[in-house]
């Protein structure tokens, strides 16, 4: 009768709990003196209630009575049940009171909110580095044991992550499941299509603090920083350039191996740029993007075309300091500067 009259008479002298059985009370006073009568006796695992008891032995037994009707998913706890079902009713009851994120589950957005207060709870003994989820370190440790289960059957890639080799294999495999709407680019992963949709939205997200320059990709800002800082972690052993960019320390040495890497298909001509051959193929194609609006005329090369817009602009920035001529051309000016310095033409 005490469900009905909602009587309590029995309460918890450490924090004030009611209920309204002793058996209650007895379950409750286990929280304040920490005690785990029921214990595993395959694992050692103890907890407070029978209950807890039983449905931790079913990790042992493998018995999972929860099961799935849509989809034949099987649990051993009705409440994982009840999660499960929210993937195919598609509610998502759990809100951030910070953003528009919604879940299916209140540990997911737990694990959502740290991003906006900026926790991290584990944290890397070796370098530092920290995370919000313990599979993240465990990942992370990886790096520093050299542990790399993810192996590529085809090339012998190792990967840490499994999903590092899900993205490998599709170089093998061709596979390109993400493409552009707007022209016929398609890629690998979501990530790369979302950073080639900036080139058609013009969005640049990565701005530099110094100079106001911005990018599409952070790799570029990063790059150019070292401009700002001055480092320059490529030397070329053979002479005394240094860089701040692989591919540009790349690019050099083959200047003193004379490699050229990009062949012409057409007329052999090789480059050392890919850049190079692009542009050279216009002479075979026949292509000729910049097309001037005022004439006929039009060529292969940007800074041909804004050459020849001199023409009908007027601008001439090449100036002599001597006598004060000027022209449109920086070759034109060379010469120019032969008459003062009597060097013969």
């Amino acid at each position: 009768m005490r469900i009905h009259t909602g009587e309590n008479p029995y309460k918890c002298e450490v924090c004030g709990y009611a209920c309204n059985e002793n058996s209650s009370l007895k379950k409750h006073m286990l929280i304040h003196t920490g005690e785990r009568p029921y214990k595993c006796e395959v694992c050692g695992y103890a907890c407070k209630a029978s209950g807890t008891l039983k449905i931790h032995m079913r990790i042992h037994t493998g018995e999972k009575p929860y099961k799935c009707e849509v989809c034949g998913y099987a649990c051993n706890q009705n409440s994982t049940l009840k999660q499960h079902m929210r993937i195919h009713t598609g509610e998502k009851p759990y809100k951030c009171e910070v953003c528009s994120y919604v879940c299916n589950q209140s540990s997911t957005l737990k694990i959502h909110n740290m991003i906006h207060t900026g926790e991290r709870r584990y944290t890397c003994e070796v370098c530092g580095y920290a995370c919000i989820e313990s599979g993240t370190l465990k990942q992370h440790m990886k790096i520093h044991n050299g542990e790399k289960q993810n192996t590529c059957e085809v090339c012998g890639y190792a990967s840490n992550y499994s999903g590092g080799l899900k993205r490998h294999m599709k170089i093998h495999t061709g596979e390109r499941h993400f493409k552009c709407e707007m022209c016929s680019y398609v890629c690998i992963q979501s990530s790369d299509l979302k950073v080639h949709m900036r080139i058609h939205t013009g969005e640049k997200p990565y701005k530099c603090e110094v100079c106001g320059k911005a990018w599409h990709q952070s790799g570029s800002l990063k790059n150019h920083m070292k401009i700002h800082t001055g480092e320059r972690h490529y030397k070329c052993d053979m002479c005394s350039f240094v860089c701040n960019q692989s591919s540009d320390w790349k690019r050099h040495i083959m200047i003193h191996s004379g490699e050229k890497l990009y062949k012409c298909e057409v007329c052999g001509y090789a480059f050392n740029r890919s850049g190079n051959l692009k542009t050279h193929m216009k002479i075979h194609t026949g292509e000729r993007h910049f097309k001037c609006e005022v004439c006929s005329y039009a060529c292969d090369h940007s800074s041909l075309f804004k050459i020849h817009m001199r023409i009908h602009t007027g601008e001439r920035p090449y100036k002599c300091e001597v006598c004060g001529y000027a022209c449109s051309q920086s070759g034109s000016l060379k010469k120019h500067m032969k008459i003062h310095t009597g060097e013969r033409l």
